[in-house]
């Protein structure tokens, strides 16, 4: 009798049914998904020398692309982050003919090949291209720099952005922005008192999306990058020359980096929006 007590009891502290069963099936697919293909990643390594893998990672070329990369992804998220507040804005808060089809657009990355969109954008940004060839007047080449990059990193990251925070301005409470109205506050001081502290934990989380996309972008910027060593050569097109050269074990090293450098920002950011979420609740 006490055992089926302790059985029961161990029953009703499970919040959720089947707890077990759905443990294991979680850490099933999290196993097939990310822990063995990482764990083949540093299979790959076995043979490989710590001086080796040194020599590789801090190759003045590979640190070059290191730079390109993570800091044109840095500079597209922040990028995204304030225009990805304004459409989000736009798409919840005003009524205009054509909202849907906006709304429709912004996820237009999500679908589109990204060798497509890369094509595209370097075909219009050209020095010949639509809008290439306006800023190629005043002498802003756009193409083959790490301009062009950014703005490449920008289209595929602003619908993680735009995603994050549309929610969480759509559920948000109008009455505490018309109370602050009543009270005197202005449209500028009611968005950063009151909205924006409620939307910064989304915002956060579409950047830390956008800027771990943008880092491991390839198809959309391989193109308008051109590929010009120590300029504007990206992380992920070393890789594939490494890979193409049939040296599996160099491609493999570049690519460990760049996935604790990803790690490492999606757990800092993480922790930071941990922090911010418990400051709002407290407030």
């Amino acid at each position: 009798m006490p055992g089926l007590m302790r059985i029961f009891k161990r029953r009703k502290n499970n919040v959720i049914p089947g707890f077990g069963l759905s443990m294991g099936i979680t850490l099933t697919m999290l196993s097939l998904v990310v822990l063995i293909p990482l764990a083949s990643v540093l299979l790959i390594l076995s043979d490989y020398t710590f001086a080796q893998f040194w020599q590789v990672i801090t190759d003045p070329k590979t640190i070059s692309t290191y730079r390109v990369s993570l800091g044109c992804a840095a500079i597209a998220a922040l990028i995204n982050v304030v225009f990805g507040v304004l459409l989000a804005w736009v798409l919840t808060r005003y009524k205009f003919p054509g909202r849907r089809i906006l709304d429709s657009l912004i996820e237009l990355p999500f679908a589109l090949p990204t060798a497509v969109a890369g094509i595209a954008l370097t075909t219009l940004y050209s020095d010949k291209g639509w809008i290439g060839s306006l800023f190629e007047k005043i002498g802003v080449k756009i193409s083959y720099t790490t301009v062009g990059i950014t703005i490449a990193l920008i289209f595929i990251g602003i619908p993680f952005v735009v995603r994050s925070i549309q929610p969480v301005l759509e559920s948000l409470d109008a009455g505490y922005e018309e109370a602050a109205s009543i009270l005197g506050a202005s449209k500028a001081r009611i968005f950063f008192r009151v909205v924006f502290p409620e939307i910064l934990p989304a915002a956060m989380t579409g950047f830390a999306l956008a800027l771990a996309r943008g880092i491991g972008e390839y198809g959309s910027v391989v193109f308008i990058a051109g590929n010009i060593p120590y300029e504007t050569q990206i992380t992920p097109l070393i890789i594939m020359n490494f890979l193409e050269q049939f040296n599996y074990p160099a491609a493999t090293s570049i690519a460990l980096v760049m996935i604790v450098f990803s790690f490492v920002v999606l757990f800092g950011i993480n922790i930071l929006q941990s922090k911010v979420n418990k400051v709002a609740r407290g407030s």
